[in-house]
């Protein structure tokens, strides 16, 4: 099966190839600003909300003008771009899928998305819209044979770090079927759980450099505003919190793949981090964590290989219930990690326990699934209304 798929690869521009993407850069962040303004007031002095057409024919007569034909200077296919992202984060806000899109600032990271037309793709080089030779682009891992770009993102993170993201539409195969099914349950002290008895341990990559990163932040707040020293300090901070976040993703990203290529069926909870991070005690730890992202490259990595994800919804009581007789405990605080049932005795480590759980509701919940007859409404995994009271 065909899906569209994105490589990332790390970029070392030349310091003409510098100056270029620069300039694109702070085009498409003035443009995105520019349009985000004109939607706000469209929607607060007109009420009436502006879309990707209208903003375009703004954009056009815009560069007519003498102050702002600066614009000119970079590829126009790039900011038309920016206006098509602005109308997707105005769209996912729409649908509840994300908070009111805010202005691109220039210390963030930045980014430019260049279409086929803006590109060319000659002899496994990218050379972009606007300059003269091939990008210097460090290749990882091979594009799949035969592969053609749909599109480039140009992106510079705040460790002045260049990468470049090629979507191809990628023939992947699936994984062959087998039998085998976990549940797994996430957690602080132990990252995950799963229902056969393997702990993953915590990496902890925040706390690990918690101390080297206030130590940085301290003495980049000391420093003049303006100089040159407080951008090579900034640069330090920066280069710390890249050195988290990747780290971060390359293990999730190991983590996830395996899972997925073990197992034909893997059943987890449907955490709400949204709310739970607003926890004064362990919202430190959850963000650390990243139990979105997991899930997240669970559910797409599942649909790439044909394998099933089942979200239960998260207000199972998955720990407090015995997996042998199904009695529920009143309450069961976070500090008690082993517990013997008064029911049937049986004694329980806490996470093995909420992992045999999920995947029992799990299965049950896929079964149901799959027996939905055509035409029938079906429940997303996850999305099941249910008060607490619903399930004792």
């Amino acid at each position: 099966m065909k899906h569209k798929r994105a490589y990332k690869y790390r970029v070392y521009p030349t310091p003409e190839q510098q100056h270029i993407v620069a300039c694109t850069f702070g085009c498409c962040r003035f443009v995105y600003n520019w349009a985000l303004r004109q939607e706000t007031a469209a929607y607060y002095n007109e009420h009436r909300r502006l879309y990707y057409k209208d903003l375009s024919e703004r954009l056009t007569e815009l560069k007519k003008q003498e102050d702002y034909s600066w614009l000119s200077e970079v590829s126009s296919v790039p900011l038309q771009q920016a206006l098509r992202h602005l109308d997707k984060a105005f769209l996912n806000f729409f649908e509840g899928r994300a908070k009111y899109p805010t202005f691109h600032k220039k210390r963030n990271r930045q980014s430019a998305t260049y279409a086929a037309n803006a590109f060319i793709w000659r002899d496994g080089a990218i050379t972009l819209a606007k300059m003269g030779e091939p990008l210097d682009i460090r290749w990882s891992r091979p594009l799949p044979k035969d592969a053609t770009p749909s599109s480039v993102t140009i992106t510079k993170d705040c460790a002045n770090r260049y990468f470049i993201s090629i979507l191809v539409e990628d023939e992947i195969e699936q994984l062959p079927a087998n039998e085998q099914a976990i549940g797994a349950d996430l957690g602080l002290k132990s990252f995950v759980v799963l229902s056969t008895g393997e702990v993953v341990g915590n990496p902890r990559f925040f706390h690990k450099d918690e101390k080297n990163l206030a130590k940085a932040q301290r003495r980049h707040a000391k420093k003049k505003k303006g100089s040159k020293n407080r951008d090579k300090a900034r640069l330090k901070v920066a280069r710390i919190h890249a050195r988290i976040a990747d780290r971060r993703r390359d293990f999730l990203q190991k983590l996830s793949t395996r899972l997925i290529r073990e197992n034909q069926v893997v059943c987890v909870e449907s955490l709400a981090v949204k709310n739970m991070v607003k926890n004064p005690t362990l919202s430190k730890a959850i963000s650390d964590v990243g139990w979105s992202e997991l899930v997240s490259q669970l559910e797409y990595k599942a649909d790439w290989y044909g394998r099933t994800l089942v979200k239960i919804d998260k207000w199972y009581p998955s720990s407090k219930r015995c997996f042998e007789c199904g009695h529920i405990l009143d309450s069961l605080t976070l500090d008690v990690r082993q517990w013997d049932c008064p029911e049937c005795g049986a004694h329980h480590d806490r996470d093995i326990n909420a992992a045999n759980n999920i995947l029992a509701v799990g299965l049950t919940v896929n079964a149901c699934e799959e027996s939905i007859r055509p035409g029938a409404v079906k429940t997303k995994p996850g999305k099941a209304r249910r008060s607490r009271k619903a399930w004792r």
